[in-house]
């Protein structure tokens, strides 16, 4: 198979168990999901436990770690792995979140001075299973934005990049994006 071959004709090929294949669109991809984790990861606070490559990995085991994947496109695809980033990142805020409330370990002796937090990371622990619900009840109830919300925060693409994924117009991933923001918004201030 050439190596320039597009990411969906990798994909189907991955899906039929082809070794070299799965290389190919491994080091094809690396590179675009390493900036997208990079993306993801910029927003926490310093000292979070998570690195881009890290990231990456763990969504690689996820998505080519069972027998023969099958992805229908490279949309399927990007949206199976931007969910699997969510998973992700909603797993390591639950262990934060177990671990900074003791996590079964005996109890120590407090310093004098106070521990420093990252701003706002004790908030954003609190509120992403918040998020990851408000997210769920948007795949029930409007999957299509649902998918825009995946490919735009959880995945980093621009307006055009999901349109492209998603082999629709601009300017509808832009409506479904103001949408689902506004939908999110709502749900999150209730």
């Amino acid at each position: 198979m050439d190596p320039r071959a597009p990411v969906t004709q990798l994909l189907a090929a991955v899906g039929r168990g082809d070794g070299p294949a799965q290389e190919k669109l491994w080091t094809l991809i690396y590179d675009e999901l390493r900036a997208v984790a990079r993306n993801q990861l910029a927003d926490e606070a310093a000292g979070h436990r998570r690195q881009p490559t890290s990231l990456v990995h763990e969504v690689y085991l996820r998505l080519m770690g069972g027998e023969g994947p099958e992805w229908a496109n490279r949309r399927h695809f990007f949206t199976t792995a931007a969910q699997a980033m969510r998973r992700i990142r909603l797993d390591d805020a639950r262990t934060r979140k177990r671990l900074k409330r003791g996590g079964g370990a005996d109890p120590v002796q407090l310093r004098e001075e106070p521990a420093v937090v990252g701003a706002g990371q004790a908030e954003a622990l609190e509120n992403a299973e918040v998020i990851d619900q408000a997210l769920c009840r948007l795949e029930e109830e409007e999957p299509q934005k649902a998918e825009v919300v995946l490919l735009r925060y959880f995945a980093g693409m621009s307006i055009d990049e999901c349109a492209a994924v998603l082999d629709i117009s601009p300017r509808t991933v832009d409506y479904r994006w103001r949408f689902a923001r506004a939908w999110l918004h709502r749900e999150l201030s209730q």
